[in-house]
């Protein structure tokens, strides 16, 4: 008879634990800012020993960058956005419509974790040169994710005639970026729906043939 395989109930609850750091440093993070945020405050806020803060983490760039993960991801696991079942599901979309549609949708869930630590990031990483370094010195990761979905995307019937990837990477790029969301969500007070509507919109009226 096969034995059934138990939980691993202590690799649970350090999951439980890193998932309570890293949500407890976020809050943090975003309330006063990344310099004026200590380990030990951190700590307090999770309810667990500082000490357990530095056997997961090491020290403060490494929560912050598992900070930034997360927000992205919108989990722990460590699957890249193109590995992700919601960007796969969108690629493999039998029309450019269709996966502007999903591939709008995900993008804005992400939007809507990461956007707001933005101007966080931005900070983190002009008072802090190795915080910096982690996102410089090659391709940025979310126009590589926008061009591999316009790679998928020019390739379909009704995807505009003489679209290059390129051209197609660029519209995704800024149109579906963490700046134009926060100018129409946070400054101008639009909702997350509309956000994502107009986008939709905008991107198929650029991107797909609308010809009879």
């Amino acid at each position: 008879m096969e034995r059934v395989k138990r939980p691993d109930k202590r690799a649970e609850r350090a999951r439980r634990t890193r998932e309570k750091v890293i949500e407890a440093a976020r809050e943090l993070f975003v309330a006063q800012g990344y310099g004026a945020t200590s380990l030990q405050e951190v700590a307090d806020r999770a309810g667990v020993a500082v000490q357990t803060v530095y056997f997961v983490f090491r020290n403060k760039r490494t929560l912050f960058k598992d900070v930034v993960d997360t927000s992205i991801a919108g989990d722990t696991e460590p699957v890249a956005t193109m590995d992700r079942e919601w960007f796969r599901t969108a690629c493999a979309e039998p029309t450019a419509a269709g996966q502007l549609r999903a591939h709008v949708r995900g993008t804005c869930e992400i939007l809507g974790r990461v956007a707001p630590i933005m101007p966080l990031i931005e900070t983190a990483a002009a008072t802090d040169p190795e915080i910096a370094a982690q996102w410089t010195g090659g391709p940025d990761p979310r126009y590589t994710v926008q061009r591999t979905a316009a790679e998928a995307l020019v390739g379909k019937p009704d995807a505009r005639p003489g679209l290059s990837a390129e051209t197609t990477a660029d519209l995704l790029y800024g149109l579906l970026s963490p700046q134009l969301y926060l100018i129409f969500v946070r400054d101008r007070g639009w909702s997350p729906e509309a956000f994502e509507e107009w986008a939709r919109a905008t991107l198929t009226s650029q991107l797909c043939d609308r010809s009879p």
